[in-house]
C-alpha cells in the first residue's frame, strides 16, 4: 500500500491549473525538459518496454502477440493489426533511441512485412482481419482461450493503426519503403465510409464481415461497398465511430490523406451531442457553427471549473493516441492545442484532487482483478453508462458529484501519453507508481495498478507498450514520430482541415 499520499496530493495541488498559461507549442512533446536525470529515467523505461515487445514477438513470423505474462514467458497465441502496427512503430522508436542498431531494426521490420504480404486479407480493400495466430500468420477461426468460433471481422480502428504504422515505416526506413508502401497503397479507407450517416458529412463504420456474422438481424446488413469493389459485405449498421474525441479519428485522417474520404467527414463526428439530447453525461455548453457548410455543435463539458471536449469514455488513449503521429496541437491550435492539455489536466486533477487516489492516468487496460476493462474519467465521457476510474464504478454526477471514490485503477500507458503535454508531472507520477507498488519488471511497467488495494495486473499488452514507446519517441526526440509521419503531403491535405476549427473551451 502507498505510504506517501501527502506528497502526491501536494504535488498535484501545486501543479493544478499551470497548463492554462502555457501555449500549445510548449506542450506538444517538446519545449519542457524537466529535471536532470529525467531523460535517463525515460530512456531506461523505453529500453525495458522494448524488452517486453521483443519477448512478445514470434522469431519466425515477426508478429507480436497481444499480451504476455509479467515474467515474459507465455505469449497470448494471437495478434491483431493494431498490435502489428504498434510493433512496427516501436521498432522505429527503438532504433531512433539507439536501443537497437539500424541493421536489427531493418531486419525486424522486413520479417514482419514479409509475413504481412502472405497473410490472408480482404483483397478488394487491402484490409486485414481482426485476429491472427502470431506463430503462423493464419486467420483465427477458433479462439485459443475457450474454443469459441471466430467469424473474421475487418475492424476500421484496428486498420487505422496498421495503416499509420505502414505509412510511417515507408518514411523512416528506406530499405523497407517499397514493401511498406505497397501494403499501404492497397488499403481503401473508403471501404469503411458511410456517406449517408449524418449526410452529407458521413462517418465510418466500426468494420465489416465478409460472411454472415450470425448476429441478430437488426445488428447488421448485407450492403454493397460504397467504393464499388467486389461483392457486398456485412456492415454493423448500428456501429459508427461518431465522436470526435476517439482513437478512430485516425481512420478519417488516413482517408483524407489518401483522398478516399472527403474532408467534410472530419466535421461529421460529435464534439458533444446536441443539448436537447438530455440522456448524455451532463448538459453541454456551446453553440452551433458551420464548417464546410456543415452544422457542428461546438459543445464542451465543464469539469472542476474548466471546459473539456469529451470522448465517449473519457480515456487517455481516446484523446491522445492519434496525437502520437499527427501534430494535432500544432495543426489545430484552437481545437486540439487547447483540448489535449485540458484533458491531461482533468485526468491529473481527477486522480490527485478529486478522487484523491494519489496517482493518475485512466484508460482501457488489464483489470488487476482479472481480464480486461475500460477505465476512464466518467466526467470526461459522453457515455451515460460511463468508463469509471475505480473498481467500484463510482458514477460522476454533474449535479451531485461523489464525495469519495473506491479502488482507483491507473494504467501506465496513460501518463506516458500525457508526458507529451505534462512531462514533469507525468514522469513524477510514474516514478511514484514504480516506487510504491510491485508495478515494474524486466519488461517495464505492468499493465495496471489498483492503487488502494495494491493489486497489480502483472502482464504486458503489446498495444499499451507500443503507446508507451510512441509517446517516448516524441518526448525524447522532440516529436520524432510525428516528423516521420507528417510528410509535406500529409500536412498539405490534413492541416488545413484541422486548422479550421475552434473548440468552445473559453468561458
Amino acid at each position: 500500500m502507498p505510504t506517501n499520499l501527502t506528497r502526491r496530493t501536494l504535488l498535484g495541488a501545486a501543479g493544478a491549473g499551470a497548463i492554462t498559461t502555457i501555449g500549445a507549442e510548449a506542450w506538444a512533446g517538446h519545449g519542457r525538459r524537466g529535471r536532470p536525470g529525467d531523460d535517463r529515467t525515460r530512456l531506461r523505461w523505453a529500453r525495458d518496454t522494448w524488452t517486453s515487445l521483443v519477448a512478445m514477438t514470434h522469431p519466425k513470423t515477426g508478429l507480436v502477440a497481444t499480451n504476455i505474462d509479467g515474467d515474459l514467458r507465455r505469449r497470448s497465441g494471437y495478434t491483431s493489426p493494431t498490435n502489428i502496427g504498434g510493433l512496427l512503430w516501436s521498432t522505429i522508436v527503438a532504433r531512433d533511441l539507439r536501443i537497437i542498431n539500424p541493421g536489427e531494426a531493418r531486419n525486424r521490420i522486413a520479417r514482419t512485412l514479409r509475413t504481412l504480404q502472405r497473410m490472408e486479407r480482404h483483397d478488394a480493400s487491402g484490409m486485414y482481419f481482426n485476429w491472427y495466430d502470431e506463430a503462423t500468420g493464419e486467420v483465427l477461426r477458433v479462439w485459443p482461450e475457450d474454443g469459441n468460433t471466430v467469424v473474421p471481422f475487418v475492424s476500421s480502428v484496428d486498420m487505422g493503426w496498421l495503416g499509420a504504422a505502414l505509412h510511417l515505416v515507408a518514411q523512416a526506413d528506406p530499405s523497407n519503403r517499397k514493401a511498406a508502401r505497397r501494403l499501404f497503397d492497397a488499403m481503401r479507407w473508403d471501404m469503411f465510409y458511410d456517406r449517408e450517416f449524418r449526410a452529407p458529412a458521413g462517418a465510418n463504420y466500426g468494420g465489416f464481415w465478409l460472411e454472415d456474422p450470425e448476429r441478430p438481424q437488426q445488428d447488421y446488413a448485407l450492403l454493397p461497398p460504397t467504393i464499388g469493389v467486389g461483392p457486398g459485405v456485412y456492415y454493423h449498421v448500428g456501429h459508427h465511430y461518431d465522436t470526435a474525441i476517439s482513437e478512430a479519428r485516425m481512420v478519417t485522417y488516413l482517408g483524407i490523406i489518401r483522398r478516399q474520404i472527403p474532408p467534410i467527414a472530419y466535421f461529421g463526428t460529435f464534439r458533444t451531442f446536441p443539448p436537447d439530447w438530455d440522456w448524455q453525461e451532463m448538459p453541454p455548453v456551446g453553440d452551433w457553427t458551420e464548417y464546410l457548410d456543415f452544422p457542428v455543435f461546438q459543445g464542451a463539458y465543464t469539469y472542476r471549473g474548466f471546459r473539456v471536449v469529451p470522448g465517449w469514455g473519457g480515456s487517455m488513449f481516446e484523446e491522445l493516441m492519434p496525437d502520437i503521429f499527427v501534430p494535432e496541437a500544432r495543426w489545430g491550435p484552437k481545437s486540439w492545442g487547447r483540448n489535449h492539455p485540458a484533458h491531461v489536466r482533468a485526468q491529473r486533477e481527477h486522480g490527485l484532487d478529486d478522487a484523491r487516489y494519489g496517482y493518475w492516468g485512466f484508460s482501457p487496460s488489464s483489470n488487476p482483478a482479472g481480464g480486461y476493462r475500460e477505465y476512464g474519467v466518467d466526467a470526461l465521457g459522453l457515455n451515460p453508462d460511463g468508463y469509471f476510474s475505480d473498481q467500484e464504478n463510482t458514477n460522476y454526477r454533474w449535479d451531485d458529484p461523489p464525495t469519495e471514490y473506491g479502488d482507483g485503477v491507473v494504467t501506465p500507458h496513460a501518463p506516458f501519453l500525457a508526458m507529451m503535454y505534462e512531462p514533469d508531472e507525468a514522469t513524477q507520477n510514474l516514478r511514484n507508481l514504480q516506487a510504491d507498488f510491485d508495478s515494474y519488471g524486466r519488461g517495464g511497467f505492468y499493465d495496471a495498478v489498483a492503487v488502494r488495494s495494491g493489486q497489480v495486473a502483472r502482464r504486458h499488452l503489446s498495444l499499451d507498450q507500443s503507446m508507451v514507446l510512441g509517446a517516448l519517441g516524441n518526448v525524447l526526440r522532440d516529436g520524432g514520430l510525428r516528423r516521420w509521419f507528417a510528410t509535406r503531403e500529409v500536412e498539405r491535405r490534413l492541416r488545413p482541415v484541422l486548422a479550421l476549427e475552434e473548440f468552445n473551451l473559453e468561458g
